[in-house]
């Protein structure tokens, strides 16, 4: 699935395929902005269940979402079987005011035919996005944090669909699956080193649990999403 206007959308092969980026990025469009101050954005904490401001995207049936405590965690519990849906979190704010961005999330496992590599495989038990919307939609640019299947931690890649969309295995493997794990990104960085520029505002968070390429089931729970101003302990 590309990145998500390009939510990295995945799809289908050929206009199949064309056509839910694109819905996606009018999506993206069709939502209310918002600007933000002070050192901290809570993007979501699910104490009082799952924030309005959530919104779904269907590409492939549907990855089901659902706000549930697990290890004494509030957290969004995602289970994809041959599906691909999003979570996708509305917001503009500018990266030079909040560069940070942090989580928590868990897998039960990874994929087995999952490779970053090829459309074929591009599914993951988690990823988090961050997307930077364009008036001309083809030039919209999205930062993917994957837990990745096969592609080593820290490496990155091209989306197999555009290269507009640049995937960041954060995490790799089955060694770390079933554990609570906090990931902190500098994105502005990740930005400028993945792009060669200065990024534009940033227009939405997003959280994905998607198998619709391979075929696999998948479950997967996000912690909560923060934007930060400085870098976090």
């Amino acid at each position: 699935m590309p990145g998500l206007y390009y939510l990295p959308m995945k799809h289908n092969l050929g206009v199949r395929r064309i056509f839910p980026i694109c819905s996606f990025f009018v999506f993206i469009l069709a939502c209310s902005s918002s600007f933000v101050h002070g050192e901290e954005i809570l993007v979501d904490d699910y104490q009082n269940g799952l924030s309005p401001h959530w919104q779904e995207k269907r590409f492939k049936g549907k990855t089901h979402y659902t706000v549930v405590r697990e290890d004494g965690l509030q957290c969004i519990r995602a289970v994809s079987r041959a599906s691909a849906s999003a979570l996708i979190y509305k917001m503009e704010y500018d990266l030079r005011d909040y560069p940070w961005l942090t989580w928590t999330w868990k897998v039960e496992d990874i994929l087995v035919k999952g490779n970053a590599t090829i459309r074929a495989g591009d599914d993951y038990a988690a990823r988090v996005y961050v997307v930077f919307p364009s008036v001309a939609f083809w030039r919209t640019k999205t930062l993917v944090y994957i837990w990745a299947n096969k592609l080593p931690q820290a490496k990155a890649v091209p989306n197999p669909f555009t290269s507009n969309a640049v995937m960041v295995a954060v995490e790799s493997g089955r060694e770390k699956r079933g554990q609570w794990l906090l990931e902190k990104r500098n994105v502005l960085d990740d930005y400028r080193e993945y792009f060669g520029e200065d990024p534009p505002k940033a227009g939405a968070v997003a959280i994905m649990t998607d198998t619709d390429n391979t075929g696999e089931d998948a479950t997967a729970w996000y912690g909560p999403i923060r934007i930060l101003s400085e870098r976090p302990l």
